[in-house]
C-alpha cells in the first residue's frame, strides 16, 4: 500500500512522539542498570526468564550467627543472609548433586564481578569438552557475581539458568539467579562467616 507524502509525514511525527514518551518513562522496578544483563525479567541474549522460581524474602530466623554471616541449608536448598535481630534474607539456590554435596564452616575469601571461569582439572576430567578458560560475561556459567569460599574451589555464584534454582545440579558450588547473587554480593563482606549445613 502506497502512502501519500502527507500520510508518511504524519506517521514519522507520530513515531517521534512515541519514542520521546518511551525515553522519558521511568525504568521498571526490576531494571538493574548496573548488572550488565540489560535489566528486566528476561535475559535478552538467551531468551530465558531470569526470575528465580524461589523469590527472595525476609524471614524470621533464630540463630547465633552474627549479622552479615551466611547459612547455606543444602537440604532446604536455601541460603540465608543473617540480618540480625532474629531476621534473615532467604534466597533460593541450586546445590551440589549427589556425590558433590559438602558441609562445614568457611569464610568468604574473595568477591568478583562477572568472573572468568577456569574449570578445575577434576571437572575437565569428567567433561573434557569444556573450555579451559571462559571470560566473564552473560554466557559464563558463573554469572554476574561470584563469592569464593575459603581456599576451596567452591563458590556462591550467579547463573543464567534460573530453572536450576531449587535443584541439585552443581559440582558443589551454590548457584543463584543473577539478580539474587547481585543482591547478596552487595551485602556480604570478604571475611564473612559461611556455614554449610546438610
Amino acid at each position: 500500500m502506497l502512502l501519500s507524502g502527507l500520510a508518511r509525514s504524519h506517521l514519522f511525527f507520530a513515531s517521534l512522539l512515541i519514542a520521546g514518551a518511551l525515553a522519558e518513562a521511568p525504568a521498571p522496578a526490576w531494571a538493574d542498570q548496573n548488572d550488565g544483563s540489560g535489566g528486566g525479567p528476561f535475559d535478552f541474549v538467551s531468551g530465558r526468564a531470569r526470575v528465580s522460581p524461589v523469590p527472595r524474602t525476609t524471614v524470621a530466623l533464630a540463630t547465633k550467627h552474627p549479622a552479615g554471616s551466611i547459612i547455606v541449608n543444602t537440604t532446604e536448598r536455601r541460603l540465608y543472609y543473617v540480618l540480625g535481630n532474629g531476621e534473615a534474607i532467604r534466597y533460593g539456590i541450586g546445590v551440589g548433586r549427589i556425590g558433590f554435596t559438602w558441609a562445614g564452616v568457611t569464610a568468604v575469601s574473595g568477591k568478583r564481578e562477572w568472573p572468568d571461569w577456569n574449570p578445575p582439572p577434576q571437572m575437565l576430567h569428567r567433561r573434557p569438552d569444556l573450555p579451559r578458560h571462559m571470560p566473564g560475561g552473560i554466557e559464563n556459567p558463573l554469572g554476574a557475581r561470584a563469592m569464593y569460599l575459603g581456599s576451596s574451589l567452591y563458590r556462591i555464584h550467579g547463573s543464567n539458568e534460573p530453572e536450576t534454582i531449587g535443584q541439585a545440579v552443581s559440582s558443589g558450588c551454590f548457584r543463584m539467579t543473577n539478580e539474587d547473587v547481585i543482591d547478596l554480593y552487595n551485602r556480604v563482606n570478604v571475611g564473612a562467616q559461611v556455614e554449610v549445613l546438610r
